[in-house]
């Protein structure tokens, strides 16, 4: 190999030893570890031209070296392909993703096993509303004069509201209203099948056209997005395992999490299924995240992007593991909610 291919090799050493240890690497035990193939005075000399070139840095005197942000974007860069998890890895996150009976149940196991899987913060976005098509509309009387509205999409989200009338209501209207609302909405996006809604009032029957005006204004507000519901997280507790990663940030972090907008910029990029985005460090816009690495990916398939989702860590993170592991989760997320 050249001296570049070398040097290479040298920093991927570092980065293995230095993410495994959490200890700056010395040459020696750079040697003794890996079979560079190469003297302690060449890896020292190879060690020398990193630091100089930015890629790694002494954090005390007399310490051996740890891969700066510039050093783990190199390395990022330089993986050739994610390696793929093992058959029984990908079969357990298949069986346990396929337990999952609802939209909310499938994003709740997805973050709680990203988090499992990947020892740091698991996040994933709930699936666009603009996006989602409406499959179903149930209208059911729960009293003579309260129903009960099911709101089914194609992304496998279930919203539940009950409408008061203020009237007693026969099965045979129920049965009309049902009619109404799935000759409306079905197989239309929200936004649409909101403004389709919108008018149901003014198209009812006139024995109708009251409960229809109470029914559509209950509707319509399940059709607007819910900024509440955007984002699932899990797995936070994960970053207080290596305080020393967030030297003076760490409650920085904490609290950059629980705002919704911080995170969902952190995944704005993550637009497509089969591409693995990376950000180290300086790189993300956040100041509070900027002593972290986030990995992401859209889920859904390429036609229909349903969201994003990755994971939050310390720079100091087991990339080649991380992206594997939120490459696979999306994978079978994307499966679970197109074929629903």
């Amino acid at each position: 190999m050249n001296a570049d291919e070398r040097r290479f090799e040298v920093l991927r050493a570092i980065v293995a030893d230095y993410v495994s240890n959490q200890e700056p690497v010395g040459s020696k035990a750079l040697v003794e570890r890996h079979n560079l193939g190469v003297s302690s005075a060449t890896v020292r000399n190879d060690m020398a031209s990193l630091e100089e070139d930015g890629y790694i840095t002494q954090p005390h005197t007399s310490a051996g070296r740890v891969p700066t942000d510039k050093g783990y974007r190199l390395f990022v860069d330089r993986l050739s392909e994610v390696k793929p998890l093992s058959t029984p890895e990908r079969k357990a996150i298949q069986n346990f993703l396929e337990g999952a009976y609802d939209l909310d149940d499938v994003l709740r196991r997805s973050v709680r096993l990203l988090a499992q899987l990947t020892r740091q913060v698991a996040v994933i976005q709930y699936p666009t509303l603009s996006r989602s098509t409406v499959r179903h509309i149930e209208v059911l009387a729960i009293t003579p004069a309260r129903l009960m509205l099911v709101l089914i999409t194609d992304t496998g989200r279930v919203d539940q509201r009950s409408v008061d009338l203020g009237d007693v209501i026969t099965e045979d209207n129920v049965a009309r209203i049902r009619s109404m609302l799935n000759g409306a909405m079905v197989g239309k996006r929200l936004s649409d099948a909101s403004a389709e809604v919108a008018k149901l009032p003014g198209d009812a029957p006139g024995d109708l056209r009251d409960i229809v005006l109470r029914v559509s204004t209950v509707l319509i507000e399940s059709l607007v997005e819910h900024p509440e519901e955007r984002l699932v997280l899990g797995g936070t507790a994960n970053l207080t395992r290596n305080v020393a990663d967030f030297p003076g940030s760490l409650r920085q972090v904490l609290e950059a999490l629980e705002e919704q907008v911080v995170v969902l910029k952190l995944l704005a990029s993550a637009r497509d299924p089969g591409r693995i985005l990376v950000h180290i460090g300086e790189e993300n816009e956040a100041a509070e995240m900027r002593s972290t690495s986030v990995v992401s990916i859209g889920y859904g398939s390429r036609d229909n992007l349903l969201g994003g989702m990755g994971v939050v860590g310390p720079t100091r993170m087991d990339y080649p593991g991380t992206m594997a592991a939120v490459r696979a989760v999306a994978n079978y997320v994307g499966e679970i909610l197109t074929g629903r």
